[in-house]
């Protein structure tokens, strides 16, 4: 790898696209490793730390001589931070739970038929507000159904409030794959 020593635009696209590479691929391993996927976790960072050792010695070698180096190797950190968080929200690794507050009516009742119809768990707790009556709606699922529940909610009561929280072991109940 000898080439790697002398200034060139195939070092700086190197450098660029394998710290991009290896950035994005330790912002998915630490989100393993929050969700307690350990084993995939250990084994993505071999490649990962890998990657580093040979990213940052292309770095360090000449560094003083050839600045441009450094600096490309700080952009591609940042990018590479885009980069990861933008495919770990694709992959959407892990369990979630969604909390829908909504006026207890007719039209509350059609929703958790039309969310139950689509696969999802609906527990319902019956509560009070400033205006009234309210239910809160517990749905349990996937991350990548996060859209689908969202989107039901919303085209049937626009007007409900909707939080989202990630969880991470679930025992029992109902989750669709």
């Amino acid at each position: 790898m000898d080439f790697l020593r002398q200034p060139s635009v195939w070092v700086y696209l190197f450098v660029f696209f394998g710290k991009i590479i290896e950035v994005s691929v330790a912002t998915v391993r630490i989100v393993l490793i929050n969700r307690g996927e350990r084993l995939k976790a250990s084994i993505i960072a071999f490649f990962e730390v890998s990657l580093w050792i040979i990213v940052t010695g292309t770095v360090l070698v000449g560094f003083q001589e050839d600045i441009l180096r450094s600096l490309v190797f700080a952009l591609a950190f940042a990018i590479g931070n885009y980069a990861g968080s933008w495919i770990e929200g694709k992959l959407a690794f892990g369990l979630c739970s969604i909390q829908v507050i909504v006026s207890k009516d007719e039209s509350s009742d059609k929703l958790v038929a039309e969310l139950r119809d689509n696969g999802f768990g609906v527990t319902i707790v019956e509560g009070e507000g400033k205006a009234g009556k309210r239910e809160l709606l517990l749905l349990h699922m996937k991350r990548k159904r996060i859209p689908a529940a969202i989107s039901l909610v919303k085209q049937r009561l626009n007007n409900a409030v909707i939080t989202v929280n990630d969880i991470r072991v679930i025992s029992g109940g109902f989750i669709r794959k």
